[in-house]
């Protein structure tokens, strides 16, 4: 059973910077696409970034240049580095896991963490 748990929310100010993780079990990690989603309160749940197997990844524009996604296959561990932080990226953010090519389709994506916040204020 895929287990996935999300670590390193927080509140920062605007500009600032904030570390998520994602720590998997229950399957092998290097046989999934994995992601990280995000959802205001009211907002549809939206794609950030992604990373396959072979460590491609692909961001939504709105983060471009500011987030990075990683992965550490040998802790089955998936990070985004999150900087220049601004009060729209406050969210809940929740890592997800997908046995597809590299993706941003939520409907690709089977298996859900529970989420971190991330508040970020002006």
């Amino acid at each position: 059973q895929v287990q996935l748990q999300e670590s390193g929310g927080g509140s920062v100010q605007s500009g600032g910077s904030l570390g998520l993780s994602c720590a998997a079990s229950g399957y092998t990690y290097s046989s999934y696409c994995m992601a990280w989603f995000r959802q205001a309160p009211g907002w549809e749940r939206e794609a950030v970034a992604s990373i396959d197997r072979a460590g491609t990844t692909t961001y939504t524009d709105s983060v471009k240049g500011r987030f990075t996604v990683s992965q550490d296959k040998s802790k089955s561990t998936l990070y985004l580095q999150m900087n220049s932080l601004k009060p729209e990226d406050t969210a809940m953010y929740y890592c997800a896991a997908s046995y597809s090519r590299l993706t941003l389709d939520r409907y690709h994506y089977s298996a859900w963490g529970q989420g971190t916040q991330v508040t970020v204020s002006s």
